[in-house]
C-alpha cells in the first residue's frame, strides 16, 4: 500500500462537529439499501433490485467488483505515476528531475492542488457549477506546497485501467442504464494522500440537458469509481441521495445549513475493489481528507448515445468542446478506445469472457505497443455534457 508522507490533520475547532457529521451521515447511508454484488435476473438482466436502488438513489455501491490480482496491478500503476507526477502546476520535472508524466504535451492532463484546499468551490470554474465553498483545514507541518489530485486521459497512462475499462460485468451495467449503444464519457484517476488531498466543492455535473426535451432521470450518464483502497467517510466522495432528479440550489442548501456539511448527504463507503456508480446529475462533493488513509479512485464514466449526438459540448472535458456539436463520427471515433481496452483484459485475463459492445461490432483489434501510442491525446476526444 501507499505510504503517507505527512500525518493526518484535523479541521482544528470544527473537527468534533465533523466527526458526528461522519459518523451520522455513515448511519444513513447503511440504512439506504443501495449495496450488493453485481447480480442478475433470470433472463440475465442487471438484478432489479439493484436497478430500482439506483434510479431511487442515484447511487449505488457494487461490492467485491475487483479481483486481489487485478488490484495490485493498478496499485503498481498507481504507484508509478505518482513517481512520475510533475511536483508542481505545469511543472515538466518530476521529484527525480526526470521529465514529468504528461510534460511532452502529447496528451493527458495532471492537475495539482494545494494541500487541504478547495481550488474551484465559489469561482466560475467549471461553468460555475461548484457555488459554494468547502472548509480549508490548516496543512500540517512539513506539508508539500503542492499534491497530486487528478490524472486526465488515464487510460493512456496505466495499462491496468484499460483493461478494468473493459470490466464485463461493470459494461452490463452501464448498457442496463444506458443501453446496448453506450457512449463514452472521460476517464481520470483521483488521488486523496492522507492528510493532504484537498476537497471537490458541492455541484452536478450535468450541464447539458437540463430544462430540455432531452432530459430525464439519467439524460448525463454515470460514473463509475473503482476503490483501490477503499474510502470512508473522512476520505470519500459524499452524495444527497435522490438529487439527481432536477436541479438543485446548492447555494441555498449550504446557507440553510450554515456550513458545507449539507445534512442530507451520505458517504460512499467501499472496500478495496468496490465500485461506486453515480448518477452525473446527483449533488456530490468531497471534503479535505484529514485523515491517515490514502484514496486513489479510477473513475471512467459512460453516457445513453441519444443524450450525446447532437449536443454541444461543455467545455469542461475536453478543450474546445463548448464550440463543437457532438456527431456520429466523433462519438465513434471516441468509442474505439473500448474496442483496445476489450482486447487488451482478453489478453491479461483470458479465461473471462469479454463484453462485446454494440456500436465496435464486427471491428477487430489488436493490443500491442503500436496500439498503446497510438491512446496519446484520446482524451481530446472526451464527450462531456
Amino acid at each position: 500500500m501507499l505510504q503517507a508522507d505527512v500525518s493526518s490533520a484535523d479541521y482544528g475547532e470544527q473537527e468534533a462537529e465533523m466527526a458526528v457529521y461522519r459518523k451520522e451521515g455513515e448511519v444513513r447511508a447503511l440504512a439506504l439499501g443501495n449495496r450488493g454484488p453485481i447480480r442478475y435476473d433470470s433472463d440475465g438482466s442487471l438484478h432489479s433490485d439493484i436497478v430500482e436502488a439506483y434510479w431511487r438513489c442515484g447511487f449505488y455501491i457494487l461490492e467485491d467488483v475487483i479481483s486481489a490480482e487485478e488490484l495490485a496491478d493498478i496499485e503498481l500503476d498507481v504507484a508509478e505515476i505518482l513517481d512520475r507526477a510533475p511536483t508542481e502546476p505545469g511543472g515538466m520535472l518530476d521529484k527525480h528531475g526526470r521529465p514529468a508524466l504528461a510534460a511532452d504535451g502529447k496528451g493527458g492532463g495532471l492537475s495539482l492542488v494545494r494541500p487541504l484546499s478547495d481550488p474551484i468551490g465559489g469561482t466560475e470554474h467549471n461553468n460555475g457549477r461548484h457555488p459554494t465553498k468547502m472548509i480549508e483545514p490548516t496543512p500540517p507541518e512539513g506539508a508539500p506546497p503542492w499534491v497530486l489530485q487528478v490524472v486526465g486521459g488515464s487510460l493512456q497512462f496505466s495499462d491496468a485501467a484499460l483493461r478494468l475499462y473493459a470490466h464485463p460485468d461493470l459494461l452490463r451495467v452501464a448498457e442496463a442504464f444506458n443501453g446496448k449503444d453506450f457512449s463514452p464519457f472521460n476517464e481520470v484517476i483521483w488521488f486523496k494522500p492522507p492528510g493532504l488531498g484537498g476537497s471537490v466543492a458541492w455541484h452536478q455535473d450535468g450541464t447539458t440537458h437540463w430544462g430540455t426535451p432531452k432530459f430525464h432521470k439519467g439524460s448525463h450518464g454515470f460514473n463509475f469509481m473503482a476503490q483501490l483502497y477503499g474510502c470512508n467517510a473522512a476520505n470519500g466522495l459524499w452524495v444527497v441521495p435522490g438529487s439527481h432528479l432536477e436541479p438543485a440550489d446548492i447555494k441555498a442548501w449550504s446557507e440553510q445549513a450554515g456550513s458545507d456539511r449539507l445534512s442530507n448527504a451520505v458517504p460512499m463507503l467501499c472496500k478495496p475493489g468496490d465500485v461506486g456508480i453515480t448518477n452525473r446529475q446527483a449533488v456530490h462533493g468531497s471534503f479535505a481528507n484529514t485523515s491517515n488513509a490514502w484514496r486513489v479512485t479510477i473513475n471512467f464514466g459512460f453516457h445513453p448515445r441519444a443524450s450525446v449526438i447532437g449536443a454541444r459540448g461543455n467545455g469542461i472535458h475536453a478543450p474546445g468542446s463548448d464550440q463543437i456539436i457532438y456527431d456520429e463520427e466523433r462519438v465513434q471515433q471516441r468509442s474505439r478506445i473500448l474496442g483496445y481496452a476489450i482486447e487488451a483484459r482478453r489478453l491479461r485475463f483470458p479465461d473471462e469472457k469479454p463484453y462485446e459492445y454494440l456500436p465496435l461490432s464486427g471491428e477487430s483489434f489488436e493490443w500491442n505497443d503500436a496500439a498503446r501510442a497510438s491512446l496519446r491525446g484520446y482524451n481530446q476526444l472526451d464527450l462531456g455534457i
